[in-house]
């Protein structure tokens, strides 16, 4: 029976966890955080509609399951390009269509274009007076612009899954900000107007490449103080066991990466705020004010001062403010099969497709409870499928930095 069971074990962890961008948590937290980074002008409309933003930001990876044509809108995997893949690259649409055709270019990742089109979408949303699609595209756009901010939204190798590193995606994008949000300085600098939009989204693409050695290189060198056993943990669910990093593997790869995880976090909220407010602009700046059917009293300036107050003083994640971190509905959770002693070493290369997660989990109270693996996939024709889960997991002590320099010597 144990045999039996050891043979079962390795098929599944032919199975990869992947991931399709930013965990749920921190699409959450990122588009919290744009709001209080808006101008006076705009800023008590987005506070009014906060909790739809924040609930809507993690719609497109949703929108996965329904749509094929979804997937390619998140990523672009530049090193398929070439050895000088941004050189190469046109920047606009027409150009790089001319020299690549739009099947490949939907293949392989369409993310600074989907930006433009939505934030186009928005422009046209604020001529209109629209509310219900200056939320929704508000949302979105936060979306797609948090994802190119993950560097491993820009690659081939987009879940370690060609270096023996299945499951780095969900390790650095969900599991670390979700155990250590509160050593994040979850500060950012206002928004400003964005002259040339399309050239800061590949500005972004490209700084999110540059961090890409560092992600593998410092994931190899803390895997030299694990076993299979103790790097990994096992979760067995509707007949499937699947493989992910343990927590304590976390916390060690939080001390090489944590301060890219936590930069890279920082920055998407100014980005996605300049252009919310460049569509804001573009579309007229009309009074957001008038599009409430009621104005804002004084309890809602009160508590919008209040939560600007404890943001910049970094005590969002202290004082249970993150939108993120609300309790919902509890879900079904997997059982736990933690490594145990007396099994063999697993498996570790996964190199066949993944198969689909159960359903969504949402996030709990505690910042650094829930652990979401998303599963990303991507087939010949660019398509993916993303699905979470969570478990609860241990508090970590508070580190002494603040989490937002890079670690001492790194080079970021």
């Amino acid at each position: 029976m144990k045999k039996h069971f050891l043979f079962l074990l390795c098929l599944a962890l032919l199975v990869p966890i992947t991931s399709p961008g930013w965990g749920i948590f921190a699409h959450r937290t990122i588009a919290q955080i744009s709001v209080y980074t808006l101008p006076a002008a705009m800023q008590g409309f987005y506070f009014r509609h906060m909790q739809d933003l924040v609930r809507l930001s993690s719609v497109p990876d949703e929108r996965r399951d329904v749509s094929p044509k979804e997937a390619s809108k998140h990523y672009i995997d530049m090193d398929h390009f070439g050895d000088n893949p941004f050189g190469a690259m046109p920047k606009a649409w027409d150009k790089a269509e001319a020299k690549y055709t739009a099947d490949t270019l939907r293949k392989y990742g369409t993310v600074p274009w989907t930006i433009m089109e939505v934030k186009d979408n928005l422009t046209e949303a604020f001529k209109q007076r629209d509310t219900l699609a200056i939320i929704r595209l508000s949302a979105e756009l936060c979306h797609y612009v948090a994802d190119a901010y993950v560097p491993l939204h820009t690659t081939e190798n987009y879940d370690g899954q060609l270096t023996n590193q299945t499951g780095l995606h969900a390790l650095w994008e969900g599991k670390l900000p979700e155990r250590h949000i509160a050593e994040y300085k979850l500060d950012a600098e206002p928004a400003k107007y964005v002259k040339d939009p399309l050239a800061d989204i590949w500005k972004v693409l490209q700084e999110s490449y540059g961090f890409l050695g560092e992600t593998y290189d410092r994931e190899e060198k803390v895997t030299r103080q694990f076993t299979p056993e103790t790097k990994y943990n096992f979760s067995h669910k509707y007949g499937k066991t699947r493989r992910f990093y343990s927590d304590a593997f976390a916390d060690a790869y939080h001390k090489e990466v944590g301060g890219m995880v936590a930069f890279r976090m920082k920055q998407a909220p100014t980005f996605i705020s300049s252009l919310w407010m460049t569509a804001w602009k573009d579309g007229g700046s009309p009074n957001l004010n008038e599009l409430m059917t009621k104005k804002p009293g004084k309890i809602e300036k009160d508590s919008l001062d209040n939560q600007l107050k404890i943001w910049k003083k970094n005590g969002l994640a202290e004082q249970q403010l993150l939108l993120a971190m609300q309790k919902q509905a509890a879900t079904v959770q997997a059982d736990q099969i933690n490594a145990a002693t007396d099994m063999a070493p697993p498996v570790l290369e996964t190199t066949s497709p993944a198969e689909p997660a159960p359903a969504p989990a949402a996030p709990a109270s505690n910042p650094k409870a829930p652990e979401k693996v998303k599963a990303k996939v991507k087939t010949e024709a660019g398509s993916t499928k993303a699905k979470e889960k969570e478990a609860p997991k241990k508090k970590q002590p508070a580190k002494k930095d603040d989490g937002w320099g890079a670690p001492a010597g790194s080079g970021w």
